[in-house]
């Protein structure tokens, strides 16, 4: 029945969404329960975000693709600077921001069909997050 909708070419569409959503949630779930603010659904709509972007980009829009990308960066900086807050005399949300800029960056990869290297930063990023910084700087402190 869906195949009276859909062809080949949008069903691949809605595959490289759904990966990017799943990406993206993998890394809000990592930060979720390490009890950081942005959690699934802000990385998976990150994530998705610069997918599609991306995609629309460099099938539908003539021109440069490049200029979307370029407007994803600036985008997510301008999110990412919102989660950054200054207490005290600490910074928090440094890492959310980059998280952030990351899950937009694997989206991008979802965007341009490059799925193994999309799935396999998301890997690489999952374990840097899972680095317990704190812990390390008191050690290095002894």
């Amino acid at each position: 029945m869906l195949n009276n909708y859909l062809n080949q070419e949008e069903l691949t569409y809605i595959i490289q969404i759904l990966l990017a959503i799943v990406l993206g949630a993998v890394l809000g779930i990592q930060r979720e329960r390490w009890g950081k603010w942005a959690g699934p659904r802000t990385y998976a709509l990150v994530c998705t975000g610069s997918a599609l972007f991306t995609l629309l980009s460099r099938n539908f829009f003539s021109g440069n693709p490049a200029i979307i990308a370029g407007s994803i960066i600036t985008g997510i900086g301008f999110l990412g600077a919102g989660t950054i807050l200054h207490k005290e005399n600490k910074v928090e949300g440094l890492t959310t921001a980059a998280g952030l800029w990351m899950a937009a960056a694997i989206g991008m990869t979802v965007g341009v069909e490059r799925y193994i290297l999309a799935s396999i930063i998301t890997l690489i990023i999952l374990i840097v997050l899972m680095i317990d910084d704190k812990s390390i700087s008191q050690n290095h402190l002894k």
